[in-house]
């Protein structure tokens, strides 16, 4: 259906593929992982519109292939008149309308033969996006997704979740043959986010989806395409077994390149001493033992293990805090309410102490951002901050904290950086390399953008963090580089997440929003709770020691101490197939 074959492409300032090769068959459903940065987004644009752009290689799509597409940013519109029912059945509603008028048309023409061509034409049209059962089809999507209820609310009722997967379900029932979707999940709430995935998996074409929800692709696909470092890899299963894959590879490799760096450093001994005595002595034989030594070592180089892989740039997330103020209160909320054409949130009342790691869950539309906003702002009577306490706000808004007109280097000289050094040296350990730093921030994927706030709200060294979908956008490594720095920081954080491996692995306990109020819950709750509605028995504790096990393997390479690696590899294994 798709065939990609050794495609090259480039920015003026940056290098995106290099000689990049897939294919796309029935039956695949396709995740399409990749760091921040890498491209995903821009390969979805050239497979969408290849003429808009020029590159070397080859891109073949069947040319009877329809594609569906749901856009990564796409907005609620809240001026739109149309029921959800209407919104989906739009293509099918307009094609019925069509025929009604020929055949109004006939009742009067003189001229009927192009009238049934017309007709036939619309008609066979309609029968290709499976117009007979289309407002079945529309019902069984709806209650799939858990939106039957909503069939007759109007579009602009919906919270930006749901219009998600109304979108979704819009582009599905035209029955594309090829369906790409870009970070679907970005922003769904727990209950959407298990719509999202019972959507995917009852699609029968095939899919594209870029997407680095750890939920959605350890439940939803037979196929990863891993894109990195300007190469790309094929995989044909799961997720899981992929990454599984992918650290034997690793543990093999590291093995390979210490015997190679060995061999390297001998040669290079050896290379040493015969450049010395035929530098001082004019010996031929000599002369000719170091050309051929050099020669070797020319040759271990260029053999030296390359692993565009393996080598994944992770981001050296920090949250620094300058100002202790253990064991007291940091945040009072007293009798708080909020209220726009309905009242959100009614009498809530909760505080934060000073090293509380706190996450702030509910549905979409239920007010946990405008209550983030307020604390930020601190001037609501309701809401009352510690003295001694900074705060720092990420904001699922990036415009909000980031000037989008800024480059890189002129945000961070703005928030107090003396020079292009210093930030030059902070800004590299959040993976921005030297040649990006007068990149205008506006260019930035979602997740360098996230990152950048990241790297600005540390910066800070604010002792109170309020972070809004911290992990939305983020690739894997850096989720987990974030999950790090939480652990590791010393002051307080509430944040709005729907990450449930990121609230179990750093969060201390939950505050959950129901019927306007908000109230407090243990991680033992949140667990059990969370296991009720989509997971199996044992599921995230077994995730747990999974990610305990990969840690131990790190460490173990990090010491060179590869038997202990491939002993840890097959305890990783049998935990895997308990998943």
């Amino acid at each position: 259906m798709l065939k990609i074959d050794n495609l090259s492409y480039s920015f003026p300032q940056k290098d995106l593929y290099n000689k990049i090769s897939f294919t796309l068959e029935e039956g695949q459903h396709c995740a399409f992982i990749g760091t921040s940065g890498s491209g995903k987004s821009t390969l979805i644009d050239i497979i969408m519109d290849p003429e808009r752009y020029m590159f070397d290689g080859k891109l073949e799509i069947d040319p009877n292939c329809r594609i569906g597409y749901v856009s990564q940013f796409s907005q609620l519109d809240k001026t739109k008149e149309t029921t959800v029912f209407e919104y989906i059945g739009e293509e099918f509603i307009k094609l019925q309308n069509e025929m009604t008028s020929i055949c109004t048309e006939m009742e009067t023409s003189s001229d009927i033969d192009i009238l049934l061509e017309k007709y036939q034409q619309t008609l066979d049209a309609f029968d290709a996006i499976g117009g007979d059962d289309f407002e079945s089809n529309i019902n069984k999507k709806l209650n799939l997704a858990n939106l039957i209820k909503h069939k007759d609310l109007m579009i602009s009722e919906l919270s930006g979740g749901e219009f998600k997967l109304v979108q979704v379900i819009k582009e599905m029932l035209t029955s594309p043959n090829l369906m790409i979707m870009d970070e679907p999940d970005v922003f769904l709430d727990f209950e959407n986010l298990n719509s999202l995935k019972n959507l995917i998996n009852s699609h029968k074409g095939i899919l594209l989806i870029i997407t680095h929800n750890r939920y959605l692709l350890n439940h939803c696909f037979n196929k990863i395409l891993h894109l990195e470092n300007m190469e790309l890899q094929e995989f044909d299963g799961r997720y899981i077994d992929y990454n599984f894959s992918l650290l034997q590879t690793k543990i093999e490799l590291q093995e390979l390149a210490v015997a190679d760096n060995e061999e390297i450093e001998r040669n290079e001994i050896l290379i040493n001493k015969l450049r010395f005595i035929a530098t001082n002595n004019a010996d031929a034989a000599k002369g000719k033992s170091l050309k051929a030594r050099v020669k070797i070592q020319e040759r271990l180089e260029e053999r030296r293990i390359k692993a565009p892989f393996v080598d994944i740039k992770q981001p050296n997330i920090s949250l620094a805090s300058d100002n202790k103020i253990e064991g007291t209160i940091a945040l009072k909320v007293n009798d708080y309410s909020v209220a726009f054409d309905e009242v959100l949130l009614e009498n809530v009342n909760f505080e934060i102490k000073s090293t509380d790691k706190v996450a702030l869950i509910g549905s979409n539309g239920t007010g946990k951002t405008t209550l983030l906003r307020e604390i930020f702002k601190n001037n609501h009577d309701s809401i009352e901050i510690n003295d001694d306490v900074e705060v720092a706000y990420l904001s699922q808004m990036q415009g909000d904290v980031l000037n989008e007109s800024n480059t890189i280097l002129e945000e961070f000289l703005d928030v107090g950086f003396e020079t292009t050094g210093q930030v030059r040296s902070y800004i590299s350990n959040y993976g921005f390399d030297e040649e990006v730093m007068n990149q205008k921030i506006e260019f930035l994927s979602g997740g360098e953008k996230n990152i950048l706030q990241l790297a600005k709200v540390s910066a800070s060294k604010a002792n109170m963090l309020l972070l809004d979908e911290p992990t939305s956008h983020l690739d894997i490594y850096s989720q987990i580089a974030l999950e790090t720095a939480i652990e590791n920081y010393k002051g307080a954080i509430l944040m709005i997440s729907h990450d449930y491996y990121s609230i179990i692995n750093c969060m201390d306990y939950v505050l959950i929003i129901e019927d306007k109020a908000i109230r407090k819950m243990s991680m033992r709750k949140f667990r059990k709770m969370i296991y009720a509605n989509h997971f199996d028995k044992d599921y995230l504790e077994i995730e747990q020691k999974k990610k305990s096990v990969e840690i131990k393997i790190a460490l173990a390479l990090k010491d060179t101490d590869f038997e202990r690696a491939k002993i840890l590899s097959e305890e990783l294994e049998s935990l895997i197939k308990l998943l």
